[in-house]
């Protein structure tokens, strides 16, 4: 078997501006240039009708009055909601700028539209300052603004539904809680709010409060039980995971996404039934190793053995290792396996080997240098003002994109790949449906979401809403000559009924 996982990332972006504006106006700004000056034709609005944020994944529904406001859709936003023709979703979410990818069946392609994402948010701060000289807006592609807030990096993992949702809890946990020493961003600060001013590994561990939970805003989980699965829920969960830190290395994003889908595989096939990887203390455990550079401090499990981190990566390797030689993975997969292995190994010999591939040791070198150099101590507000600077994006002037320019940093694309991914959705999943109808029947489409399209092809007759639940069908090689000869909306809605009753 090969592996066939639908995958995406969702980002807030950190955001601020030379005034000081409130970061829910500079938000609803962003979108608003970008949406109205790239594309003025699409004015659809994002369909909340299918969605249920309140389904539990452990088999029961939370009531609204059971779970914090954020956890229900706020549809009163959709003004600020503007669905790409690369098939992702580029909204306001509460004081945040948001990019969702597109739906992608491999690590590779999640990276390419990831980094889509950042294009599109430098391009939408351009837009904005011409409206707006006076008042610049900057933009951070990180997790923690250094003064108690933390905002998400959210990923995305269609898995199986036979596969019970606590063989997932059990044998993912630990890979989620270690695989921080090779994805993790990096921050000056110990504490939600900072109150110790020391280096640590990830963004988000400090915001960790729970091992299972639906909440994304606070009591946030290692692992997030929602079960809104965008697709087929006879068939299909995501998995929706909101512990991990945004990236600026490719390397650090490939890697964290996909040793994650390897080990989900893995799940599912019950080849981890055997392994015994649950730790005692899963949120305590979190911080621990953020804490831990050295990455030798061990972490008690519930049958009382102990291990480091780079101990239980190893462990994870070596069974994904044997996995591997009874299925047939992707060059794409392969690439995250060679790399997973000589990762692990190079944390062992010297950190600083990583530092073209990891993003908290590329960081924590630049500010130990200038430390050094200039006599500072971590409290200085120059070396938290780097720690800023290497997540901004906003015009190619961050401290990561210097590293990219400067091929410092691993590029995994050239930057005609990433302009195509902004207006192209990828070929292998329904993305490419949602991307390219949009487009060319966009002035026939009331509204959209990951699984469906609403028509109104005659004003004076009902809306005619097409069902994407199938998240592999609407790919490229399924519907593109659909589109072809569907010069209308009404011709591409009868085309396509047609279609699905003959098959």
């Amino acid at each position: 078997m090969t592996i066939n996982r639908i995958l995406g990332l969702e980002n807030e972006y950190g955001i601020s501006s030379s005034k000081n504006t409130d970061p829910i106006t500079l938000s609803n700004r962003l979108v608003s240039a970008y949406a109205k000056h790239t594309f003025p034709n699409i004015k659809i609005r994002w369909d909340y009708d299918v969605e249920n944020p309140l389904r539990d994944a452990r088999g029961f529904d939370f009531t609204r009055a059971e779970v914090d406001y954020s956890v229900s859709t706020h549809e009163d936003m959709s003004v600020y909601n503007f669905i790409l023709p690369n098939g992702g979703r580029f909204y306001v979410d509460h004081a945040h700028p948001e990019y969702s990818s597109p739906e992608t069946i491999n690590p590779l392609d999640v990276v390419k539209w990831d980094l889509a994402g950042e294009a599109i948010m430098q391009q939408a701060a351009a837009l904005d300052l011409e409206e707006n000289p006076e008042d610049p807006i900057r933009i951070f592609k990180n997790n923690v603004d250094n003064k108690g807030s933390s905002y998400g990096t959210h990923e995305n993992y269609s898995t199986l539904r036979q596969t019970p949702f606590n063989a997932i809890i059990k044998h993912l946990t630990a890979h989620l809680i270690t695989r921080q020493i090779y994805c993790g961003a990096g921050r000056i600060g110990i504490g939600q709010n900072s109150e110790i001013f020391d280096y640590q590994i990830s963004q988000r561990a400090d915001y960790i409060e729970n091992h299972v939970g639906l909440e994304t805003t606070l009591r946030r989980p290692i692992i997030n039980t929602r079960d809104e699965p965008h697709a087929d829920p006879t068939k299909y969960r995501r998995l929706h995971l909101i512990l991990g830190d945004a990236n600026m290395s490719d390397m650090a994003t490939l890697l964290k996404v996909g040793t994650t889908s390897i080990i989900l595989s893995m799940i599912e096939d019950g080849f981890l039934d055997d392994l015994d990887l649950e730790i005692a203390e899963p949120v305590n455990s979190t911080q621990l190793i953020s804490y831990d550079l050295s990455m030798q401090k061990t972490i008690e499990m519930k049958n009382g053995k102990k291990f480091t981190a780079l101990n239980i990566q190893e462990i994870y390797l070596e069974k994904a290792k044997s996995w591997l030689k009874n299925n047939n993975l992707s060059s794409q997969y392969r690439l995250v396996i060679e790399n997973w292995e000589s990762t692990l190994r190079d944390l062992k010999i010297d950190i600083y080997l990583l530092a073209n591939k990891i993003d908290w040791i590329a960081k924590y070198q630049i500010i130990q240098k200038y430390a050094v150099d200039k006599e500072l101590v971590f409290k200085s507000s120059i070396l938290q003002s780097i720690d800023i600077k290497y997540s901004e994006i906003t015009k190619n002037d961050g401290i990561a994109q210097l590293l990219r320019k400067s091929n410092i940093l691993t590029q995994l694309f050239e930057p005609e790949n990433i302009k195509d991914a902004i207006l192209n959705p990828p070929k292998s999943t329904r993305a490419w449906l949602r991307g390219k109808v949009l487009l060319k029947y966009s002035d026939n489409i009331s509204a959209a979401s990951w699984d469906s399209l609403i028509f109104d092809v005659d004003k004076t007759e009902s809306l005619i809403r097409i069902s994407t639940l199938d998240p592999y069908w609407g790919d490229y090689e399924s519907v593109n000559t659909l589109l072809e000869i569907s010069h209308t909306a009404k011709d591409f809605i009868s085309n396509i009924k047609s279609l699905r009753q003959t098959n």
